[in-house]
């Protein structure tokens, strides 16, 4: 894998990489999607594909510490009728990772994320107020369960960007923060640990990745602290303006990059 050691990266470097650690943990435990910035700081300091590989294991950190936090928030009916449609697009994305090159990836991605921001607002607007998580079981809420988790999948494999599109899913679904929060732990730590064994196969992850990550996983608990203490002081609105935003800055750092 075109990949690099810890030895070999600059002081500065490994600075911004600390930084988007802290931010993962941070994105994890307050504002869902905000990690699309590490996203970028981890492509521009690494080679792009091997970027996604050593941020998997820091993202599974932070799933751990947002499982441990809102554990008892998460709705499970949601997460089971996610997770078949999810696998689909794991599937999907280890397809499209073995032929397509990085800007193929970012542009595929950064159209999805701003074109699911646009939808959400779009359909906020419309309706004029939130829908009930209990959606999930209508047949509507089934197409729109299945809609998302195979496009959450295929973007959480192929760029580690799953997290915007499903808190577009979560929001237009209705859930309240702390729901939002919990559901979004539990899916994505389940959902980041099965694709290790994709991302190993893909020479993703190696010995030298994971050296790095080792000198990484630190940083993301202060991140997930700092955003535990952050998100009591954040109103419902807020949260869902901040989780639409980091959305909307993510998919055009991936088209623009």
């Amino acid at each position: 894998m075109d990949t690099m050691t810890l030895w070999h990266i600059s002081g500065w470097g490994f600075a911004a990489l600390a930084a988007a650690a802290v931010l993962v943990g941070f994105s994890k435990t307050a504002v869902s999607g905000a990690n699309t910035v590490s996203l970028a700081i981890f492509a521009a300091v690494l080679p792009a594909r091997a970027s996604t590989g050593a941020l998997l294991p820091i993202l599974i950190a932070g799933d751990v510490l947002a499982v441990l936090t809102y554990r008892r928030h998460a709705h499970w009916p949601t997460l089971w009728r996610l997770f078949p449609a999810v696998a689909v697009g794991v599937v999907a994305g280890t397809l499209f990772l073995q032929w397509a090159d990085d800007g193929i990836v970012r542009t595929s991605i950064g159209a999805i994320l701003l074109f699911m921001a646009a939808v959400t607002l779009w359909r906020r607007r419309a309706a004029g107020a939130a829908e009930e998580p209990d959606e999930v079981a209508t047949r509507t809420g089934r197409v729109k369960a299945r809609s998302y988790g195979v496009l959450g999948g295929f973007t959480t494999m192929v760029a580690n960007a799953g997290g915007p599109v499903m808190s577009m899913y979560l929001l237009s679904a209705g859930f309240r923060k702390l729901g939002f929060l919990g559901t979004s732990a539990f899916f994505f730590l389940i959902v980041n640990v099965s694709k290790v064994p994709f991302s190993v196969g893909l020479g993703l992850i190696d010995s030298h990745s994971l050296l790095l990550d080792l000198a990484l996983v630190a940083f993301v608990v202060p991140g997930a602290f700092l955003g535990k203490w952050a998100v009591n002081r954040i109103n419902q609105r807020l949260f869902e303006q901040l989780v639409i935003a980091a959305t909307i800055v993510g998919g055009v750092q991936l088209l623009v990059r």
